[in-house]
């Protein structure tokens, strides 16, 4: 993949997602495995400049597909179906990230997962259950409200910073008979 114009120049959002879905499909293909995917998906969404990124996919060909997106760039969902799922670790969220707790317990720790780029969302979802969420110390957190209705929803431990480069993550969603707390 090369990058047009001078190496020094500032990458912009659509450069680092044409790098995601080139590791996206290197993974897919088996040319990369999960910890080098997360790694270079990580410097993808940190690089600055198009120089930064032209080594993270130095060693890779080009997708083959028009669409081809980087698995966690998109859409994702964890849920907790009658049951009680903990998802921590190294890992990829997506950009909108569906959390559902029904009648079970969801933990979710975000404190060593790869965020795919500076802004995620997370949608909170809770029937008669519980979801539980980590988020990293630096990050910056915008409760953009949800409904609770005879539960308890509690958002807080945001980082008090302006620094656009931490990362910000929107909560939406709501809460029926259940419980959403997010942390540090």
């Amino acid at each position: 993949m090369s990058f047009e114009g001078d190496g020094a120049q500032r990458a912009s959002d659509a450069d680092r997602d044409r790098v995601a879905a080139v590791i996206g499909e290197a993974l897919a293909t088996g040319r990369l495995t999960s910890v080098e995917h997360a790694d270079r998906l990580e410097a993808a969404y940190s690089a600055v400049t198009l120089g930064e990124l032209a080594p993270i996919v130095r060693d890779l060909p080009e997708t083959t597909g028009t669409a081809s997106q980087a698995p966690g760039t998109g859409r994702q969902e964890v849920s907790a179906i009658f049951s009680k799922v903990i998802r921590r670790g190294r890992w990829v969220t997506g950009r909108h990230t569906l959390l559902r707790s029904w009648f079970g317990a969801l933990i979710v720790d975000l404190t060593d997962a790869v965020m795919p780029g500076r802004e995620i969302t997370l949608q909170a979802d809770s029937f008669c259950g519980k979801l539980i969420i980590r988020v990293p110390k630096n990050a910056r957190i915008l409760d953009e409200g949800g409904s609770a209705l005879f539960s308890k929803r509690d958002i807080s431990g945001g980082a008090d910073t302006n620094d656009p480069n931490t990362p910000l993550i929107r909560v939406t969603g709501r809460a029926m008979f259940g419980k959403i707390v997010v942390r540090r």
